[in-house]
């Protein structure tokens, strides 16, 4: 089957067409600047040369109509018609606890959907966008969503609730959801399916280290724990969001600052993080670990602080499970920082860990970065969350 792998923004729009077949990736691109001036799409089918096409955009649906006119170019394509696009995948950021695992879209589906954007203000709509522009235009060819919340959804309760009073849960379902449950999932059974073992005999830890970053316990195949909350502002620093802090700090600075409550979490999502321990340095790691070797004070602290914040996760997750075998690193930071992993490995002595600095250092493919007489196994799984949507997609469509 092709599928084509959907994930909305609120002004952009990322696509993959994936044979599901051979797993391979047909085509690719991003479409930037939805309903802004010089909004463009970049096109990259397999093996051939990366188009950029400056264009109007004024909404999804006529991104996406350009996203499905470069994939049956009579030139370019990869398809001869919409006909051979047999499913489509959408990324959903966050279904609550409505959903538990990825669904066939529906009205009924939508509705719910819908239900959780107050969850995820930012998200949420964008993906509702997407969704509608696609049944418009491809009305007879069946879409799924998968939610990055649902790979969590087995967390016990006394890892999700907050200590607030129990009412807030009932009525507002506040609680932990955790995100990035996609790569979470996905890395964690690929680790398995590499190391030979059973996936359900396995205790991993995952760490999803990139712009947004995040932690998750999986035990026996079933997620546990995960450092993302109710929000994605949970958890790690991360490249410009404080992740954990004292509560108490959000009513001192704007005290202080004089600052309104909004003000105040635009401080905390967008001016925070790596970016603010940097003193404005960079969000990006690469930035940071140039800064790093050239000494610059602040591209040291953004980078301690931060390995030490994942250190502390897997030392949380290593007693939640009572132990560890396997220890993942994934996403842009985890699978190209290798500096971030020999600081985050260091504080683990106590779990036998010992480096393998030649392997470490590797790029862009499954191995084990842990020397052979290393106790707990530390591996680096680059993660593949386009080709999960499309794995669930074929799952729930395939008769």
């Amino acid at each position: 089957m092709k599928i084509l792998v959907i994930n909305c923004g609120s002004s952009s729009l990322k696509f993959q067409l994936i044979d599901s077949d051979t797993e391979k990736c047909l085509a690719k691109g991003l479409c930037e600047r939805i309903g802004i001036e010089g909004s463009m799409i970049t096109y990259a089918p397999e093996g051939g040369e990366k188009e950029k096409t400056q264009t109007p955009m004024p909404d999804h649906t006529e991104a996406i109509r350009l996203v499905l006119e470069a994939l049956t170019n009579p030139k370019t394509g990869v398809v001869g018609s919409l006909e051979e696009i047999q499913a489509v995948g959408h990324r959903v950021v966050h279904g609550g606890e409505k959903f538990a695992e990825s669904v066939v879209i529906d009205d009924k589906v939508l509705k719910a959907v819908e239900e959780c954007n107050d969850l995820a203000p930012l998200h949420n709509p964008a993906n509702l966008i997407g969704i509608d522009a696609c049944r418009k235009l491809m009305p007879e060819t069946p879409m799924v969503a998968v939610f990055d919340t649902a790979f969590h959804q087995t967390m016990p309760e006394e890892a999700y609730l907050y200590g607030i009073p129990y009412d807030y849960y009932r009525n507002y379902k506040i609680r932990r959801y955790g995100f990035h449950g996609t790569s979470h999932s996905y890395v964690s059974k690929k680790a398995a399916e590499t190391l030979g073992k059973r996936y359900e005999d396995l205790k991993i830890i995952v760490c999803h280290l990139g712009n947004g970053a995040s932690v998750s316990a999986v035990k026996n195949g079933r997620c546990v724990d995960t450092s993302m909350g109710l929000t994605p502002l949970e958890g790690l620093i991360m490249g410009t969001r404080s992740g954990d802090i004292d509560p108490a700090i959000v009513e001192f600075l704007a005290k202080k600052e004089h600052k309104s409550l909004e003000e105040i979490m635009t401080v905390l999502n967008r001016q925070s993080g790596v970016l603010g321990l940097s003193e404005n340095l960079s969000s990006d790691f690469r930035d940071l670990e140039a800064g790093y070797h050239s000494g610059n004070e602040g591209a040291v602290r953004a980078m301690k602080t931060f390995s030490y914040r994942v250190a502390k996760y897997i030392g949380a997750y290593t007693a939640a499970m009572n132990g560890v075998d396997v220890i993942c690193f994934t996403a842009g930071v985890g699978e190209n920082a290798p500096l971030v992993r020999s600081f985050v490995c260091e504080y683990l002595g106590y779990l036998g860990v010992a480096l393998d600095p030649e392997a470490n250092n590797k790029r862009g493919e499954d191995i084990v970065i842990s020397t052979p007489d290393s106790a707990t196994t530390v591996m680096v799984i680059p993660t593949n969350e386009e080709l999960a949507i499309a794995r669930e997609t074929v799952r729930l469509v395939q008769p």
